[in-house]
């Protein structure tokens, strides 16, 4: 099994980007709870995603999909590559000693690269994620970097976050159509259930939950894209008109074995705090969908994630993908 996903992604990432008719999508995504104005626990996250064309029929990464009894035996397949960071911080980053009850500072830098395929019904996505952990994740420059453009004054805690690790992730997600999309007082509503499981040294736990769409010219895709762990959605998206627009909620319960973030380093001695195995998030949001773009934003309400955390967490997600 191991020798036979090694000889997978490696197909994938060697794949060339190849489809007929249609374009790869590039897709731009940022978190932030600055929309809220705090500064803790999970703040930022960026991600640079591309999503290829759907493969032809003969191409070798169909041919692996195929194979995969988690995937279906017909629809598009696609491969998609991702960058990203993400910043964890303390409530309070003016304190040079954190405090021990509360999140560790950390940083985490990854790229990703993933299997797609989708049908009118069902989308199911299985990404491999590599990155590190800890000071080479370069999350302390980037805040400090910031926090100067935005005149803030300069975090103080970071000599204590996370050691250097390497982190490796699996990921798989199915996301269904149980009410494709139908007509309700002029406009197009469709239900979206998810679930879906990770697995690796950043993450364990497995997630259900589902999202519904309401709007008119609702374009053939899953919903918003998003950093994990969260809702699914999808990179790509195919316009249904000049123009769409569509207002969307969503729930995502999560199981968690572990998390890297909380739990502190997996083989060396570091902050961490009791977290808890139970965590939900709540998503409202818009996106409108041009011919050749897709702009959305997402407001996540997201519960306690430690035992010692004084309250919920709210940041938002602005994504913008577009076809290249």
């Amino acid at each position: 099994m191991r020798s036979r996903l090694k000889w997978m992604f490696a197909v994938l990432l060697a794949a060339p980007a190849h489809a007929a008719s249609e374009p790869g999508i590039f897709s731009v995504l940022f978190e932030n709870d600055v929309f809220y104005d705090t500064d803790r626990d999970y703040t930022n996250g960026v991600e640079f995603a591309y999503t290829t064309p759907p493969h032809d029929d003969a191409d070798t990464v169909v041919d692996i999909a195929r194979i995969l009894p988690i995937f279906a035996d017909t629809g598009r397949v696609r491969t998609n590559y991702a960058l990203g960071q993400n910043i964890f911080t303390p409530a309070d980053t003016q304190l040079f000693a954190p405090p021990p009850n509360e999140r560790p500072y950390a940083g985490y830098l990854y790229g990703a690269v993933g299997l797609l395929e989708e049908n009118d019904t069902r989308l199911d996505q299985l990404q491999l994620q590599l990155g590190v952990v800890g000071p080479a994740s370069l999350a302390a420059d980037a805040q400090k970097w910031v926090h100067s453009i935005l005149g803030q004054a300069k975090p103080q805690g970071w000599h204590a976050q996370l050691r250097d690790e390497p982190a490796l992730n699996i990921q798989y997600e199915r996301s269904l159509k149980v009410i494709p999309p139908q007509s309700l007082l002029g406009l197009v509503l469709d239900i979206e259930p998810h679930w879906g499981l990770e697995a690796g040294t950043v993450y364990d736990y497995v997630n259900i939950g589902a999202m519904v769409r309401f709007g008119f010219n609702l374009p053939e895709d899953f919903g918003p894209l998003r950093i994990d762990p969260s809702l699914p959605g999808s990179s790509f998206f195919e316009a249904t008109g000049d123009f769409s627009a569509y207002v969307f909620a969503g729930v995502d319960g999560r199981a968690v074995a572990r998390n890297i973030f909380l739990d502190g380093n997996t083989w060396r001695a570091s902050p961490s705090v009791v977290k808890k195995n139970l965590v939900g998030d709540l998503e409202l949001g818009a996106a409108v969908t041009f011919e050749r773009a897709r702009l959305t934003f997402t407001h996540v309400f997201r519960s306690r994630e430690y035992a010692t955390q004084t309250s919920s967490d709210q940041f938002g997600a602005v994504s913008l993908s577009f076809e290249i």
